[in-house]
């Protein structure tokens, strides 16, 4: 057993969340002592890759999930929600671009418009009314409309082939949206986290079990998986943020708020595009509306995407059912989440959401053919030889207990702290990664309440995020978006890169 070391913060996982929030400790307090600990040879492998999610700037401009409507009217509550929170994240990495931390913002952001698309007279009807509540609100007033297939033809010209005027469609169009390369801003922050603060990653290492250690402090039991040597550390605080994997290690955690969690995996597969002449004849990412019944997941978005320095092209994602919490977990993994304290919230869940297995059944049974019948939605002339599937990353769903039907299926990410924030998880996903900034700035105020008031720490993070604790007006919108759009580049046209 090797000697125990102390941390200040020790984050588990190294993905978009754990870099964020480490990098974020070290810039506002330097001689904190910060460790990051993965169970892979590499950081950024699971839900932070490129290829395991979807890459939108998830900022509510193209996602008809966050805009509900209700009883004739259209609920824009949660979409500006959504937007300001992505408008934090590119504030924050606007910054680290602005120091000279990141020296090329278009290795992980570029711009591509986002565009909603629906077909039918019903859907073409909340897709203008959305339109109308979009326009009367400051962060989506340049959002255009059209019913007219001349006018979709200039947007998304390969989604045009072989249509006719008689088709009744509707889409809408924001031109500032961006697409993400999530891996590769990851590893550029754990870079910044090596070079600049001297904080390393520890590999090929998992942390079996956290337990209370004296003085208020946790103990990580890890377990050195390339040569099977055991080690424990102590930290002051600890953050869970292991994607799928975070829900089986706090299930491990003695806090009570922990209790009644449980966890829903679902794995997901892209149509990825071989053929580069198609590729280039697509420059967007067009979000439609999810089937009745299924859950909003399964929203299908043709998107054009920047992996590895090349333009690529995908439709999806199709679900698929593993038992695994990770990508590169255990067929053990959902067995072992069951206990005592979650049973009735699964239960409730797979009761009260038949709908969502009959939906994974049918998904699952899916052939490549059914793949392309649901691409030919989107792209009427897609030939199979042009397309293959590729499998994304594994996503666990957050289950927790519901007073009235035993346990409730979440969509969203969920925070689960103790109560005096010496230990934070993050559980669930979308919109995850977009919001990142704004997420670990919740831990932070939990975890370390003292560096963000201080006066330093406060100016630093106006610096930062000047959204950060303020009324989001329309000149400050306006102001902010346009100085992260100038540093982040994202004022140019990528049409014909």
């Amino acid at each position: 057993m090797e000697l125990r070391k102390e941390y200040d913060l020790i984050c588990v996982g190294a993905g978009i969340m754990s870099a964020t929030l480490a990098l974020l400790v070290k810039q506002l307090k330097p001689d904190l002592n910060v460790l990051i600990v993965e169970r892979l040879d590499k950081v950024a492998q699971e839900s932070s890759a490129a290829w395991n999610n979807a890459g939108t700037g998830h900022s509510a401009l193209c996602e008809l999930n966050y805009t509900p409507e209700e009883n004739g009217h259209i609920s824009i509550k949660k979409a500006i929600d959504i937007c300001t929170q992505f408008e934090i994240s590119k504030q924050y990495w606007s910054y680290l671009v602005d120091k000279g931390l990141i020296k090329n913002p278009s290795s992980f952001i570029n711009p591509v418009p986002h565009h909603s698309w629906v077909k039918g007279k019903e859907n073409a009807d909340y897709l203008e009314k959305r339109y109308k509540a979009f326009k009367e609100h400051f962060m989506f007033n340049t959002i255009e409309f059209t019913r007219e297939t001349n006018k979709m033809k200039q947007w998304f010209p390969l989604m045009m082939h072989e249509r006719t005027n008689d088709e009744v469609m509707a889409a809408s169009r924001i031109d500032r949206g961006t697409e993400m390369n999530y891996g590769s801003l990851t590893e550029q922050l754990f870079a910044i986290l090596e070079k600049e603060y001297d904080t390393k990653v520890l590999f090929n290492t998992e942390v079996e079990d956290i337990d209370p250690d004296h003085d208020e402090d946790w103990l990580l039991k890890m377990e050195n998986l390339t040569t099977g040597k055991k080690s424990t550390l102590d930290a002051q605080h600890v953050f869970i943020g292991a994607g799928g994997g975070s829900l089986l290690l706090l299930q491990k955690v003695e806090i009570e708020e922990k209790d009644g969690y449980g966890g829903f995996p679902v794995s997901g597969e892209w149509l990825v595009c071989k053929n580069r002449d198609i590729i280039e004849q697509h420059n967007a990412k067009v979000y439609s509306k999810a089937g009745i019944g299924d859950p909003p997941m399964s929203v299908p978005h043709l998107d054009t995407r920047f992996i590895n320095g090349k333009r690529e092209l995908l439709f999806g994602p199709f679900a698929g059912f593993s038992p695994k919490f990770l990508k590169e977990g255990s067929y053990m993994d959902l067995l072992k989440s069951i206990n005592f304290d979650n049973i009735p919230a699964m239960w409730g869940v797979f009761w009260h959401n038949l709908p969502l297995t009959k939906y994974l059944i049918e998904q699952v049974a899916m052939s490549f053919e059914d793949r392309m019948k649901s691409l030919r939605t989107f792209v009427k002339d897609a030939k199979n030889e042009d397309w293959e599937i590729l499998v994304a990353g594994q996503r666990v769903q957050t289950i927790k207990k519901d007073e009235f039907e035993g346990g409730s299926l979440e969509f969203g990410t969920q925070l689960v702290s103790s109560k005096d924030g010496k230990i934070t998880c993050l559980l669930g996903a979308s919109p995850g990664a977009s919001t990142s900034v704004k997420i670990m700035l919740e831990v932070l105020e939990k975890a370390f309440p003292e560096i963000m008031s201080t006066e330093n720490g406060k100016a630093l993070l106006n610096e930062m995020v000047p959204f950060y604790t303020k009324e989001v007006t329309q000149d400050l919108f306006d102001e902010c978006l346009q100085r992260s759009n100038e540093i982040l580049k994202l004022n140019r046209d990528l049409i014909n890169t």
